[in-house]
């Protein structure tokens, strides 16, 4: 009976949490850009002095990517990672309910192409997980018109919010298991598709090529959709400036000779490129994912 009821109870809470997170997040939404930034870094820093899976996951990673380092290295990059992480949440409240116009103050971009140029080829902006980079997005949602690749969460609810709230400037949501045709589609209808290509979905559709010397599951999917669709790969990331400032979005130039006729060459391309940038700000990357999920046959797993 006791099981009976708490089981009867759980679809409640579940409930309950969306909606305690839905208000949090409209509250951050009027609250001044630094406050809720700070509450957020302050948090993080609370919450990684908590042992967890997510916390060894990060460090895991650092000592796989930056081999070397004493411990007291790892320890104040992997803060500092917690930080920025939890800001990047808390931060969703400005950003998916904040007006347009607070999130074009936050917003700076740098490009090295014309974004506005009717002539342009088909496009895929190739992006990678910084902390900042549903900013950049939804900024660039404002000003162009974009389709743009999500993944399912495991709460209905929150995936469901989040893909609402990402297209509400006019990004066309697009799930990233969803046909290829569909993407091909509207490429060669000129709309440029953003997509980020830079986490271990498993060994189907990927290669092991180096990261930061690691053999790493690497999806050759922006290869592929390039040579289907003959769009060229320009590479973007977004990048949370110091002293709450805001964020910058910084578009490069196209890939040279991408994509190529081999399909692990343009994976290795990706990753170094990718490296380049982390070596920028690598706080900001994403280290809370299982990177290294993925092994090559025999290898043992590191997490």
């Amino acid at each position: 009976m006791t099981a009976a009821v708490c089981a009867a109870g759980l679809p409640n809470l579940k409930k309950l949490f969306f909606y305690l997170i839905v208000g949090l997040l409209r509250v951050f939404a009027f609250l001044p850009y630094s406050v809720v930034a700070r509450a957020g870094a302050l948090l993080g820093a609370v919450l990684y002095q908590i042992p967890s899976s997510r916390k060894k996951i990060v460090l895991v990673n650092l000592a796989l990517c930056f081999p070397g380092r004493s411990e007291a290295h790892y320890s104040a990059l992997a803060c500092a990672h917690f930080q920025h992480v939890i800001r990047s949440y808390v931060e969703r409240g400005i950003q998916w309910f904040g007006s347009e116009r607070a999130l074009r103050k936050l917003v700076e971009i740098d490009s090295q192409i014309d974004l506005a140029d009717p002539d342009a080829p088909p496009t895929i902006f190739m992006g990678f997980h910084f902390v900042g980079i549903e900013a950049g997005c939804m900024l660039y949602s404002m000003n162009h018109p974009i389709t743009a690749l999500y993944g399912l969460m495991s709460d209905r609810r929150l995936s469901e919010l989040a893909r609402t709230q990402r297209g509400r400037f006019g990004a066309d949501m697009v799930l990233r298991s969803d046909s290829a045709r569909a993407i091909i589609r509207r490429l060669r209808d000129g709309v440029p598709v953003m997509l980020a290509a830079d986490l271990d979905h498993g060994i189907k559709n990927s290669v092991f090529v180096p990261f930061f010397g690691v053999q790493t599951c690497t999806l050759t999917s922006v290869s592929r959709l390039a040579k289907l669709s003959g769009a060229r790969v320009v590479p973007f990331v977004t990048e949370v400036l110091p002293n709450y400032a805001g964020y910058k979005l910084k578009v490069f130039k196209p890939l040279a000779d991408f994509p190529s006729d081999c399909e692990t060459a343009d994976a290795r391309r990706m990753n170094a490129f990718l490296e380049t940038q982390i070596e920028r700000f690598p706080e900001q990357y994403y280290w809370v994912h299982r990177r290294f999920k993925s092994r090559p046959l025999g290898v043992v797993s590191v997490y």
